[in-house]
């Protein structure tokens, strides 16, 4: 961590961690067992003294954002919430294209808090989750926290290489030192189980690893421009100002090329830029209202119309796909 600073007689600290927050949260108010789970998640900047030798790009700073979450539950419910987290980040992973993962659960330490009894049933219950999702593990013997077990992904970029973003852990020592505590249904207080969730980890080293492992080639619903107009003439840019709006409205990322280049070049820079799609726009499209699209990874795709066009954008955009959509006057080979 940062040393304490003395700003006008008075100590502050660089906040190195979400989880403390959430504990005074959840002790806001007396809890009863019909609350739990509660589950409160943020995107909290935090920062953390790095030796200036250890620096790398975005892979490893002083000062990042973690996708923080802490689930508080019963002990019951303890492996339900796991597989729920698991899901979620299979689903996020895969979305980004990340569909290989080392997995580890790591068991209790030489040293640690919590009873046997808690230690045996929160690990039980994060092989359970594993189990139940079908996901091949190792287990890491003696390599949990102190405060208890947890699951680690790896994920594998395009070239092999390992990165530890998602993790899982229970955590049996915060609510102890926070003195966290529900009503149970037979009126007792107990304390509730903490699990600390996050996906991505740090978001700029996720970012960091996303942009090399597709060497900048975003997928469609990814890339910073979606698609981009190529007007062959400058009667033709109003025209493509007016599809740019339409497109805007309906969330997509449409820009216009300046149009000051000859269309070969307009085409060679957009590819070089990796813009998934292309639209030629010369007096005949303007006229019959229509575009000439062509995919940087599938070439020409054949004239359409542009409201179908702008609405299969769409589509793909929303469920993560490229466009392969034949129009006018294309051929299904050409993207086989």
């Amino acid at each position: 961590m940062f040393d304490q600073m003395d700003v006008e007689n008075e100590q502050y600290q660089i906040k190195p961690m979400n989880c403390p927050f959430h504990c005074l949260m959840y002790k806001d108010e007396m809890r009863s067992y019909r609350d739990l789970p509660i589950r409160w998640a943020e995107l909290g900047t935090v920062y953390r003294y790095e030796r200036s030798g250890t620096l790398h790009g975005l892979m490893r700073v002083r000062g990042f954002t973690q996708d923080d979450a802490h689930i508080f539950c019963l002990p019951e419910q303890l492996q339900d919430e796991i597989i729920k987290v698991l899901d979620l980040t299979e689903t996020i992973l895969s979305r980004f294209g990340f569909n290989k993962y080392d997995i580890m659960l790591s068991t209790r330490p030489e040293k640690s808090v919590g009873s046997d009894e808690i230690w045996d049933a929160a690990t039980a219950a994060l092989e359970g989750s594993l189990k139940a999702k079908g996901w091949k593990y190792t287990i890491n013997e003696g390599d949990g926290a102190f405060y208890g077990p947890k699951i680690d992904l790896k994920i594998r970029d395009a070239i092999g290489r390992t990165w530890q973003c998602s993790t899982v852990q229970c955590d049996f020592n915060l609510p102890e030192r926070f003195g966290l505590e529900y009503v149970s249904a037979r009126g007792t207080r107990e304390r509730p189980i903490m699990v600390h969730r996050a996906i991505f980890g740090s978001i700029e080293r996720f970012f960091g690893i996303l942009v090399e492992n597709c060497a900048g080639d975003f997928p469609l619903w990814l890339a910073p421009v979606q698609m981009r107009l190529l007007p062959v003439t400058d009667a033709t840019q109003e025209y493509c100002r007016v599809v740019a709006k339409k497109a805007a409205k309906m969330g997509l990322r449409v820009e216009v090329d300046r149009g000051s280049d000859r269309l070969a070049k307009q085409i060679r820079n957009a590819e070089l830029e990796r813009v998934p799609i292309m639209a030629v726009v010369g007096v005949k499209e303007m006229e019959t209202g229509k575009l000439a699209v062509r995919s940087r990874k599938y070439g020409d795709l054949g004239s359409f119309e542009v409201q179908p066009l702008l609405s299969e954008l769409s589509r793909c955009a929303a469920s993560s796909e490229e466009m392969t959509l034949m129009g006018e006057s294309a051929s299904q080979e050409q993207i086989q």
